[in-house]
């Protein structure tokens, strides 16, 4: 009798053991973990909306881009994360030669996002766009005096040009994209004059250039637009005044087109919920999201058909380089040696 009730009361506890899994699993399935290098205030009402809608809870972590890569090396197979986003296809193109990244297929993410701004084999996918033009000051710099980043290395203007040091991403992915077009050798010849050119020593971000422009400190920058957008939207009164004296000039609209990279996404290579990682992803490249990142961000939809923001019309349509931005990763070494090589510190 003893052996028949241990027996039934084992067999007891096992089912109810068994019973729970399926509970469990379907609890974390309604879970995915996003590591973002976008500010949470500019993530999380699209992280709740998209909760909102399909059931699945974010957990989410923000940090700066290169300690995200770092966290997710170190972290290895034992990562909660299942989705990356980060800024700059230099990044995302850094990710994928980490190993912290792998391919996913979504038909959806195809069709909306363009091939030149997406991975060719599937690891990431851009899902914002930002221009970097060059921006000038308005009583000191005639726009019909400009032209092309080319240009900005000739003689006239020399003691002119404010830019952020060699070490920041969008300047490398500039230089890229300025080898995958023009060759090493000439791209090197300019930055050795454009260094020439320079106002100043290349110190602060792309507002602090914009500042010095104001300023007088120089006369144009290159900066991404969506810093003058930043500032001109702002409650800090002095950015905005600062920005109010400056305007946008779209250069290499006659060749190749004003240069862009992307904020974008990629599935974690350990992701536990890969899945729910792509459907987040997928819901950032839809309308509704891409409209928003517009409104909010002030960057460009990478979607076909999508308004922009009216901040962003006002500063009008320009043609933008059409490399493939895995391009920018895959030279990202070369620009920075060539970078070193010109002497821009």
């Amino acid at each position: 009798m003893f052996i028949k009730r241990f027996t039934l009361g084992l067999l007891l506890t096992s089912s109810l053991l068994l019973a729970s899994i399926p509970v469990a699993q379907a609890a974390d399935d309604k879970l995915v973990h996003l590591y973002s290098a976008r500010n949470e205030a500019l993530i999380k009402p699209v992280l709740d909306k998209f909760t909102e809608q399909t059931g699945i809870e974010v957990k989410l972590i923000t940090s700066k881009a290169d300690a995200l890569l770092k966290r997710l090396q170190t972290e290895g197979r034992n990562s909660p994360a299942d989705v990356l986003l980060t800024t700059d296809a230099g990044r995302l193109h850094r990710a994928r030669e980490a190993g912290v990244l792998q391919p996913i297929q979504s038909d959806v993410l195809a069709k909306a996002v363009p091939e030149s701004y997406r991975d060719e084999d599937g690891y990431w996918y851009g899902l914002s766009l930002r221009a970097r033009p060059i921006v000038y000051a308005k009583d000191r710099v005639k726009p019909e005096q400009l032209s092309t980043y080319e240009a900005l290395a000739e003689p006239a203007m020399k003691g002119r040009v404010c830019i952020r040091s060699s070490n920041n991403i969008y300047n490398q992915s500039l230089v890229a994209s300025m080898i995958s077009t023009r060759g090493e050798a000439a791209t090197e010849a300019w930055a050795k004059d454009l260094v020439k050119n320079f106002a100043r020593p290349p110190r602060g971000g792309d507002r602090d250039q914009i500042k010095a422009v104001a300023a007088g400190q120089c006369d144009v920058a290159v900066v991404n637009t969506y810093y003058l957008g930043v500032m001109l939207s702002g409650n800090d009164a002095d950015e905005r005044a600062a920005a109010e004296k400056v305007a946008i000039f779209w250069p290499n609209q006659d060749d190749r087109g004003t240069h862009v990279n992307v904020s974008g996404a990629g599935v974690t290579a350990h992701a536990r919920h890969r899945e729910n990682a792509i459907k987040l992803i997928e819901f950032m490249a839809s309308p509704e999201v891409q409209s928003w990142y517009a409104r909010v961000n002030h960057e460009y939809p990478v979607v076909d058909g999508v308004e922009s923001s009216e901040l962003l019309k006002n500063w009008g349509e320009f043609k933008a380089d059409n490399i493939n931005l895995t391009e920018l990763g895959r030279l990202n070494a070369d620009a920075l040696r060539l970078m070193d090589r010109a002497g821009w510190r």
